[in-house]
């Protein structure tokens, strides 16, 4: 006996949103802490010789929050920020999800605050935690939810003060982690969804390469080996999700990877035989994020106008636990 399975009622969008499938990126935003850390200043603290760091990481500087900034201001003052360049009032969002490994609080989660401040009065928010991956792997939920038809327009923020992990002497991860956050939006067009599909892969960490124990609540980190389990894994989410969208490399119009360590761009490029001008590196100036690394460089790539309506961008991220994944997305809104 088969079952009849009834259409969900549509739900009913504000605005001039439309409660249809076909997720596109209206628009992307950023904030960054104002203080600036440069690699110099850390040298100098342990030791190390003039471009010591940049020549391992590609790292020359990174924002890092003031011990009384909060997470919550830089993840809304991003969301904000895409809103109102994609042209749509706060109360239109149905849903605001957030990918952070670093919450100001345990609880509340970032989301809901989030949802609050930036006054998305309507919406239903929560939070996701998959380090590194978070971003992409809320950016496949939120594209889920629009092309189901369950909701119009989704807030993705990833946000993450990772210096607060940190240990001071750990040369390793004061070297490359930031702080900073990101957010784009999501919104239904009605025509066939232009994120996507998008390759989510994992396995355990069972060695704890990259891990953050609630006993002393830093990064500990095998810098070596993350390295090369990092550069395999975006390799082959890469050549997965491209295949899956049915495209060439010679169909991407852009590269953007999570920016962990500017080697691990040079080798995932050099693996795949991708030219090193269709590789977004901007970790020089931001270092790694986290969870805000893709938003961050997408936000970098818009302004420097190397990503423009029409194009198609190839998202990859790895992360801890292990899990990464990778999507093609077409750049904008339906004309």
């Amino acid at each position: 006996m088969s079952a009849t399975i009834r259409p969900h009622e549509q739900p009913q969008a504000a605005g001039n949103l439309i409660a249809v499938g076909g997720a596109a990126v209206a628009a992307v935003g950023s904030s960054l802490p104002e203080k600036v850390v440069y690699s110099s200043e850390i040298e100098a603290r342990f030791g190390l010789a003039p471009d010591w760091i940049e020549r391992r990481t590609g790292i020359r500087e990174r924002r890092v929050a003031g011990p009384d900034e909060r997470l919550e201001d830089h993840a809304s003052a991003a969301a904000s920020q895409a809103l109102q360049r994609a042209g749509i009032d706060p109360a239109e969002v149905d849903m605001v999800l957030a990918a952070t490994t670093s919450s100001d609080e345990l609880l509340p989660n970032l989301a809901p605050l989030v949802a609050s401040t930036i006054g998305a009065t309507r919406a239903g928010a929560f939070d996701l935690q998959a380090a590194c991956n978070g971003f992409l792997s809320a950016l496949a939920a939120g594209t889920a939810m629009i092309d189901a038809g369950r909701v119009s327009c989704v807030v993705v923020v990833g946000a993450d003060f990772m210096s607060r992990m940190i240990n001071p002497d750990d040369r390793g991860t004061s070297a490359v982690f930031a702080d900073g956050a990101g957010a784009l939006v999501l919104v239904a067009t009605g025509e066939p969804s232009r994120v996507g599909p998008v390759v989510l892969r994992s396995e355990a960490d069972r060695e704890g390469i990259i891990r953050i124990t609630r006993e002393r609540q830093l990064i500990e980190m095998i810098g070596h080996e993350t390295f090369k389990i990092a550069v395999t894994r975006l390799s082959q989410a890469t050549e997965q999700a491209v295949t899956a969208a049915g495209l060439t490399y010679d169909d991407i119009d852009l590269f953007v990877y999570h920016q962990a360590n500017g080697r691990i761009l040079t080798s995932v490029a050099e693996r795949i035989g991708l030219d090193s001008d269709r590789v977004v590196d901007c970790i020089g100036e931001l270092g790694n994020t986290s969870a805000a690394t893709l938003p961050l460089a997408l936000d970098h790539s818009v302004r420097s106008g190397r990503l423009r309506a029409g194009d198609r961008v190839l998202l990859a991220a790895f992360g801890a636990g292990f899990a990464w994944g990778a999507t093609v997305v077409e750049w904008g809104v339906p004309a």
